[in-house]
């Protein structure tokens, strides 16, 4: 007879569980079910790293069978700890399962090893996240359990007799290798930094598995809500109390001081080769570049809080020699301040002390003041803090500078007909074979072609007709060339080209309203080269022609954003735009608590942060600030705003191009790295309010959400006039032309694609070039593309909307179920005077609808909003939904793509029964009248006929009386029976039943 066993299911721990209790928390205890017997552990408030270190036994009732047998352990959130709600089944919410089989669970005497297990989900839609950590093992009826030493047992009520506390679990000598979890390793930062809420990027860290003392570490991430949340900052905006010229027109910074030195150029110096200038400031050196004319015009700007000497020294040098030539010194505090709008401050000729500290006749021209970063010298001087930086190429691209966005058009080609082609294949397979003419269209690197012209009785294979219109995006200064070529489909992977056509664009008339543009005919070159389009080797044959429609389009707003976020709605013709009706002022303080992006040899990880904000045409970059976590820009610009309801979007990047070698290596391609962005949305900010937050950055990673940081802002909108404002808010969203001429959804998505790829190719052609990545980046150039969790976010998007109605509804029904009869009979006697005096039935609601507005008034939001996770679903979404939405498109994940697939078949599948279940309730009102179910439409005509009848002997305010007051009639004089008019709906028949 076997020897009677117990299972044992030890609860350890659980690690980043989805927080369920609404305050970013949850309550979780763990309920195990082994043969129809149930056991849990306490409930652990407010913690979604929870550690029970608990044991629950049950009994075996048959060894042999044990292999066929499965253990469910379910984790819940408590809603009576969190105090949320009751006790019972239906006081907690569902926060993960594992399904345990109990086939390789160690027998008595084996070595046990705890085991970490994904959470799963009950549902597609299910909100969860997180892992468990179990020891599950068997043991001998007869043995003990065994207690730590330190701590005595502790029974627990909760589970059962057998529930016992068990000791805190060290790390075993041995564990499987796929259990160690991959964290980031760093090495500790040289100089002090603020402490950082997240781990660092992966991508720049050594990645290998690391043993703690603790066998199951919590993964670096937030927990809490406020680590996401928008602050409210109150920094030192301008200069102080007193206002001054500078603070003015730059108050929304912090006014930092700074030693500015100009060295323009030199005069008498001994030397023949190439010179430079230095300037020396304490420990600082700025050096300018070696010219051969001594003509440097070089401006340095010295931070005050970095100064640490009483004069500041000028050099002159032979390029890679250590002995001046000359020096001349200023004492720092005979030093002018300058203000502006002052003028710049004039240069002078100063003679210079050679080694021996004679003055000769070599002369150096010099300008020193104070200012401020509203001085003009600041966007192009060499800062302080970018000594570690030499080259031409790193030293430019951590400047400051604003880029203006090329305008961009839309290109219509109307391709109507062609007439006189002649086939060039003679051979056997042409005859009788009509031939496939198409038209292919390219400017630049877009390429877009028309479909094979049809078959038409009245047109000859040698005059097809089209009639199609092809639209491209191009931008001023018109550089392409529109080249039309005419080919005929002879075989799969075989065309032969017919005639070919070449018009620059800037040759091609413009619009700006919906008239046409008048066609034209075209003379077509035709090609010996085969399918070679671009052969030059063409000559003119016959009259062999193409009838086109050639017109840039002003009238259109080209999107390069998605409309729901877009900077800019104004038509790309200037003679269209409406007067602006604001200012918007965008003070970029800095940021705070940034993750390492990079490690600098002997000075640890850091990053080189710098800011891009985008609105409209016009696009800024800041000032990289190198080698620090804790950036300050403190920049300010200023936009002109021409409708209200558009949003700016501002975007924070770690330069890669710093330790770029000086040479220039052009053959490896140099990408930034994106820290993270905030859109704020202009008609959520009071007019003249200074709004200074600090707002979270948050990146979706593939292992998940991730704080990069803290960007910190300061947003005023200022209106000039109130009426073009508000009457803003009536015109139409988008440009005339976008309803007089719709384009197709398809179009918008395809001409956005087109206008991104234009837009990064002319912002990479400024210097300092603003890289294809950020471009991207800012302009969300894949959120078009599918996403599991956008589709959950949208969902639910959908599901909050529908709240209000769905709150209505169940509102009517408690007044129906009459078990609150108070509220019922209040109701009724409302309902009532309504169908007394129906006059009051408009101007109430009117009334309550503005009473609410006001009402809320006091509650108004006070921030503007910002980025949210949990709207986006970002914190429950699973590490194959992440790896999916990180995959290019088209899709490099060969062995996973038919299990996603098959889940987006699933998914459609849901979506195709609720379309076809509304699509079968309007084809059933449909066939009231159709005499599909002839029987069914004579009792309908019948009825309508009784009922007009009923309604012309009986009032309007009766009938709607006794409705209501049938409606509302208490529980014990209704029928749980479906009512005799939905019986009668749901029997119309459909088009489902002769669906294939």
């Amino acid at each position: 007879m076997a020897k009677a066993e117990k299972l044992v299911v030890e609860v350890v721990a659980a690690h980043n569980l989805m927080p369920k209790d609404g305050q970013g928390s949850s309550s979780a205890y763990v309920e195990v079910e082994f043969e129809h017997q149930k056991r849990r552990t306490r409930a652990r408030p407010k913690e979604l790293n929870p550690v029970w270190n608990e044991r629950l036994v049950f009994p075996v009732a048959d060894p042999d069978d044990l292999p066929y047998r499965a253990i469910d352990v379910g984790v819940y959130n408590d809603r009576v700890s969190s105090g949320a709600g009751s006790a019972g089944p239906h006081g907690r919410n569902f926060l993960g399962k594992v399904r345990v089989p109990a086939a390789g669970v160690p027998a008595p005497g084996e070595e046990v090893v705890p085991q970490l297990f994904t959470l799963e989900k009950r549902s597609l839609f299910s909100h969860i996240r997180g892992e468990i950590t179990l020891k599950i093992y068997r043991i001998n009826s007869g043995d003990v359990v065994v207690k730590s030493k330190q701590e005595k047992p502790a029974k627990a009520v909760v589970g059962g007799p057998e529930v016992v506390a068990a000791p805190t679990v060290t790390a075993p000598k041995k564990q499987p290798q796929q259990q160690h979890p991959v964290v980031a390793v760093q090495p500790p930062p040289q100089h002090p930094e603020p402490p950082m809420d997240i781990m660092p990027q992966p991508a720049p860290m050594v990645m290998k598995p690391v043993t703690h003392a603790d066998p199951y570490p919590v993964p670096a991430m937030f927990s809490g809500p406020g680590d996401f949340s928008l602050k409210e900052t109150r920094p030192r905006l301008g200069s102080g109390a007193v206002a001054d010229k500078a603070s003015a027109t730059y108050d929304l910074v912090e006014q930092v001081e700074y030693l500015y030195v100009r060295v323009l150029r030199a005069r008498g110096v001994p030397m023949v080769g190439e010179a430079v200038a230095e300037v020396k400031l304490g420990n600082y050196r700025g050096v300018t570049p070696a010219v051969p004319s001594h003509n440097w015009d070089q401006v340095f700007a010295f931070s005050k809080e970095t100064i640490q000497s009483s004069f500041v020294e000028v050099y002159v040098r032979a390029r890679g020699s250590d002995d001046h030539v000359g020096r001349v010194w200023f004492d720092l505090s005979e030093v002018p301040h300058r203000a502006p709008p002052d003028s710049t401050l004039a240069p002078q000729w100063y003679s210079m002390e050679d080694r021996k500290g004679q003055r000769g006749g070599a002369e150096v021209m010099v300008a020193v003041w104070f200012g401020t970063q509203a001085d003009e010298a600041f966007a192009e001087a060499w800062h302080s803090k970018a000594a570690g930086v030499h080259g031409n190429g790193p030293l430019g691209s951590i400047k400051s500078k604003v880029y203006v966005a090329p305008k961009l058009w839309y290109l219509r080609v109307s391709i109507i007909e062609a007439q006189d082609l002649f086939p060039m294949d003679k051979g056997p397979l042409a005859i009788g074979r009509f031939p496939e003419l198409f038209v292919r269209a390219q400017v630049g690197n877009q390429i877009m072609r028309t479909r094979p012209a049809p078959m038409v009785s009245t047109r000859g294979p040698s005059s097809p007709f089209w009639n199609e219109d092809l639209m491209f995006v191009v931008a001023e200064p018109f550089e392409e060339f529109l080249v039309l070529s005419v080919e005929d489909r002879v075989s799969p992977g075989r065309d032969e080209l017919l005639g070919r056509l070449v018009v620059p664009v800037s040759a091609i008339e413009r619009r700006w309203d919906w008239k046409p543009v008048v066609s034209r005919w075209f003379g077509l070159d035709r090609g010996t080269g085969g399918g070679n389009v671009s052969g030059s080797n063409v000559h003119r044959f016959g009259s062999c022609r193409v009838h086109l429609r050639l017109s840039l389009d002003g009238g259109y707003h080209v999107l390069d954003e998605a409309t729901a976020y877009s900077s800019d709605l104004q038509p790309t013709a200037k003679q269209l735009w409406k007067p602006h009706v604001g200012v918007l002022e965008l003070g970029v303080l800095g940021a705070t608590g940034l993750i390492p992006m990079k490690t600098r040899n002997g000075r640890g990880v850091t990053a080189d942060a710098y800011c891009v904000a985008k609105y409209g045409q016009k696009w800024i970059r800041t000032r990289t600030i190198v080698d620090s976590l804790c950036p300050r820009w403190n920049e300010q610009y200023t936009w002109e705003v021409f409708d209200p309801c558009t949003v700016i979007t501002v975007g924070v990047f770690d330069n890669c191009h710093v330790d770029k070698p000086a040479s220039g290596n052009t053959t490896v391609a140099v990408r930034d790295n994106c820290i993270g962005k905030v859109r704020i949305r202009l008609s959520t900010l009071e007019t003249d309010r200074v709004y200074t937050h600090a707002y979270p950055l948050l990146m979706l990673h593939p292992s998940g959400v991730k704080k990069m940081g803290e960007l910190h802002l300061a947003v005023r909108f200022c209106c000039g006039n109130a009426g073009n404002m508000f009457h803003a808010y009536v015109r139409p969203l988008l440009p005339k032309m976008h309803y007089a001429e719709p384009l197709l959804v398809r179009q918008v998505e395809t001409l956005r694609f087109q206008a991104t790829n234009v837009v990064a190719a002319r912002l990479g052609r400024a210097e300092p070039p603003l890289g294809k990545e950020v471009v991207e980046y800012m302009l969300d150039h894949r959120s078009h593309l599918w996403s599991m969790r956008r589709s959950k976010a949208n969902f639910f998007r959908l599901v909050s909307v529908l709240s209000g109605p769905i709150t209505i509804g169940r509102w009517f029904e408690l007044v129906r179920s009459w078990q609150r009869p108070v509220h019922s009979c209040l109701a009724v006697f409302t309902f009532l005077v309504f169908i007394t005096m129906p006059e009051l039935i408009l101007p109430t609601a009117f009334l309550a609808m503005a009473f609410t507005g006001l009402w809320r008034y006091r509650v108004r939001p006070r921030h503007p909003p910002h980025m949210e996770m949990r709207l986006s679903h970002a914190d429950g979404a699973t590490a194959d939904e992440l790896d999916e939405e990180f995959d290019t498109f088209p899709s490099s994940r060969g062995d996973v793509v038919r299990f996603r697939y098959d889940r987006l078949r699933s998914v459609g599948g849901r979506v195709q029964t609720v379309v076809g279940d509304i699509a079968t309730q309007g084809e059933r009102m449909q066939a009231l009248l159709s005499w599909r179910d002839p029987r069914a439409t004579l009792l309908f005509s019948i009825a309508c006929v009784l009922a007009a009848v009923i309604a012309y002997c009986v009032p309007m305010k009766v009938m709607i009386g006794l409705w209501g007051l049938y409606a509302m009639r208490p529980p014990r004089f209704r029928s749980r029976m479906p009512s005799p008019v939905m019986n009668f709906f749901r029997r119309l028949p459909s088009r489902a039943d002769i669906l294939l």
